[in-house]
């Protein structure tokens, strides 16, 4: 366990281990960086550098009240990466966590990075007529209103039940279930409202650095043809489809996951 201080004061929690080239790990709303466990695991098997850290107003970081929307967020990161003078690293987000790389990307510019990897989040969260792939339901017109009590529940995709039962792996390799932060507190919902009025579809095309964008099948969230829509103006990107997997992807299928993220990773070295 280590800790480092932000430039506006904040104490972020992070782990680090392994070696070889680095892959740091940015997780979603209101979870912890041990819900990265698993994949973790894989990484250091395969003989990678893991870094993952808890964003502020997450899991053991501080949660104070000012810096809760993505520029910030974004900002941590590459204060992070500065902290630990990573050069060459993949980044892998999942959910809101891949947006923070967008916001990052969007700030620092990719040429130091190895990769970008985002788990089942769109790069545009409302939908309009020419971009159907953002969150269920959220459209212009009540943009301001539909986080207003926290996530929604969309009824679609996955059987919520189902991502429950293959958590299990997860909570038994932990010695119980990650510690998620309340979605509804004040703090991490100005982060939810910021982060729905974001678009980083211009970031995405801009990235210089190989990207991989991966969608659950059946996501409750999103339509899973986000991912290829995402990378279209991208030449650098291609997109992965997990079957039987909802918006928890690393939770839902873990190995077929871990397989398509190494898969991604290792082949940086021979491109």
């Amino acid at each position: 366990m280590a800790r480092f201080q932000t430039s506006d004061g904040v104490g972020l929690h992070y782990t680090d281990a392994g070696s070889g080239r680095p892959v740091v790990l940015v997780h979603g709303y209101t979870a912890p960086a041990t819900a990265w466990a698993l994949t973790e695991d894989a990484l250091l098997e395969a003989r990678h550098r893991v870094v993952a850290f808890d964003r502020r107003s997450h899991g053991e970081s501080d949660t104070p009240a000012f810096g809760q929307r993505m520029a910030r967020h974004g900002r941590d990161l590459a204060e992070l990466l500065e902290h630990l003078d990573l050069t060459g690293a993949v980044l892998v987000g999942a959910s809101m966590g891949g947006n923070v790389i967008w916001a990052y990307a969007d700030q620092q510019g990719t040429a130091s990075l190895g990769g970008i990897v985002v788990v089942d989040q769109t790069p545009k969260m409302i939908n309009d007529a020419g971009w159907p792939y953002g969150f269920y339901g959220l459209v212009p017109e009540n943009a301001g209103t539909l986080f207003a009590d926290g996530v929604p529940q969309t009824g679609r995709g996955r059987a919520l039940d189902a991502s429950a039962t293959e958590m299990g792996r997860l909570v038994g390799r932990l010695g119980g279930p990650p510690a998620f932060r309340d979605g509804t507190a004040p703090q991490t919902l100005a982060l939810l409202q910021d982060h729905a009025m974001q678009d980083y579809r211009d970031v995405v095309a801009r990235a210089t650095c190989p990207v991989l964008m991966v969608a659950g099948r059946q996501s409750q969230v999103r339509p899973c043809e986000h991912a290829a829509a995402a990378v279209v103006d991208q030449p650098l990107g291609r997109a992965v489809v997990i079957e039987d997997a909802g918006h928890t992807v690393s939770f839902d299928q873990p190995d077929a996951f871990n397989a398509a993220l190494l898969e991604f990773v290792d082949g940086l070295a021979r491109e």
